[in-house]
């Protein structure tokens, strides 16, 4: 139920735009001024790594959106995880798609034909969210980034309220859909602890009225609040959904706010380990996932980072799982370099070729095989396949490719009626 219109450029040229000279890094939770967006954004270009703010101040954001958006470098794209899930699914010609998001009329206009959106769903002004984009290597002051990512900040009140969600579960009946997916659970982190809490328990019974043989995919995304993120895991969302999709930064985030194993881990060093990986994945679905003993829908992660994949499933729920893992591979690959099809020109591999599964477990040591790209192994009922990715070595655009990922490996998933 978040969509918004992505203004992407490079965090550099903004804040040179802005008149806000380099700064030394510092993390903020939430964002209140140039002087905070300057910090966060040197804090996570140094490191390489994807983060999401919510910025307080709706007047001092209107006028940074006001000069990003008329950048002469600035693009505007479709924005927010479901509009992107949902415009990546569209680009089949045999999908149509339901969209309840705030949709504005520069965001109507960018969504592909193929998506629908009730007449509740449309709104007078656009939600703006800021992509600051940097390259791998770029400088700016004392900051160097080592891999190419993105800082992504906003002013967003109606999808940190999830607004459109009773919009969309009323739409269903008439739609008849034969998957839903959910994101934009992090957006609410903007809201005060009170709200937040009564808009998560008014989401969840919204969600329970969904019916039980569509299967949901919920799409995570950056948060700072560990109490939220344990809300949502523990006794709220979770056990609603059957799949869910994160990356390196949400999962890390995720035992941590839980106490799950290898929580002691302050942030990953270069590409994250693949036994360090499974482990929080099998403890995700063995704690929180569907066992003969709980009440839990959950038996789907996809799991993705910049070097490779995992699709995880608990046996007997999903079928087609090497094909899903691969589309989104592939998916990623082409997306970031804006190609077709997988150019071995503008690639490169950076997964290990080598790995352990485990690290709390007598572990499998696997070699990767590159006529079998595809390594599958099992624990105590569950399913791991895992894929390396061939990473673009110059990125065109970063923005989405989570939701692309997947979005393709959805599209690629059998689920089977239970």
């Amino acid at each position: 139920v978040n969509a918004c219109v992505d203004v992407v450029l490079s965090g550099v040229k903004l804040l040179e735009a802005l008149g806000l000279e380099p700064s030394d890094g510092k993390n903020h939770a939430v964002l209140s001024s140039g002087q905070d967006l300057r910090e966060a954004f040197a804090h996570f270009m140094e490191r390489g790594a994807a983060a999401e703010r919510f910025f307080s101040d709706a007047e001092a954001f209107q006028d940074i959106a006001r000069t990003a958006s008329e950048h002469p470098a600035a693009q505007l794209y479709v924005g927010g995880n479901a509009a992107l899930i949902g415009q990546k699914l569209a680009a089949n010609p045999d999908l149509k798609i339901l969209l309840c998001g705030p949709v504005g009329p520069k965001l109507h206009e960018l969504l592909d034909d193929n998506v629908v959106v009730p007449p509740e769903s449309m709104q007078e002004r656009d939600e703006f969210h800021l992509i600051l984009e940097y390259q791998a290597g770029e400088q700016w002051g004392r900051v160097r980034a080592p891999t190419a990512n993105r800082f992504i900040f906003s002013h967003d009140l109606s999808n940190g309220a999830l607004n459109m969600l009773e919009v969309f579960v009323s739409s269903l009946d008439e739609f008849q859909p034969d998957l839903v997916v959910l994101s934009g659970l992090h957006m609410m982190e903007g809201q005060s602890k009170e709200m937040r809490q009564r808009r998560l328990m008014e989401a969840v019974a919204s969600i329970s009225d969904i019916p039980t043989d569509i299967p949901i995919h919920l799409e995570l995304a950056s948060m700072t609040d560990q109490d939220f993120m344990s809300n949502i895991m523990h006794q709220q969302v979770f056990p609603l959904v059957n799949s869910i999709g994160l990356n390196e930064q949400e999962l890390l985030f995720l035992t941590q706010a839980a106490s799950g194993p290898h929580a002691s881990l302050g942030s990953w060093s270069g590409i994250p380990d693949v036994g360090v990986v499974s482990d929080i994945l099998f403890w995700i679905l063995k704690e929180h996932g569907k066992t003969a003993e709980r009440a839990s829908d959950l038996t789907r992660i996809h799991f993705h980072t910049l070097a490779y994949h995992i699709l995880v499933t608990v046996d007997g729920h999903w079928g087609n799982q090497a094909a899903a893992v691969a589309a989104g591979a592939r998916a990623a690959g082409t997306q970031a370099c804006a190609t077709d099809t997988i150019d071995t020109s503008k690639v490169l591999l950076k997964a290990p070729l080598e790995f352990v599964t485990s690290h709390t477990e007598a572990p499998a040591r696997i070699s990767l095989n590159p006529d079998e790209p595809v390594v599958h192994w099992h624990r105590e009922g569950i399913s791991f396949h895992f894929t390396p990715v061939l990473v673009c070595k110059d990125p065109v655009r970063t923005v989405g490719l989570g939701d692309a990922i997947s979005a393709e490996g959805l599209l690629y998933s059998e689920a089977y009626p239970q």
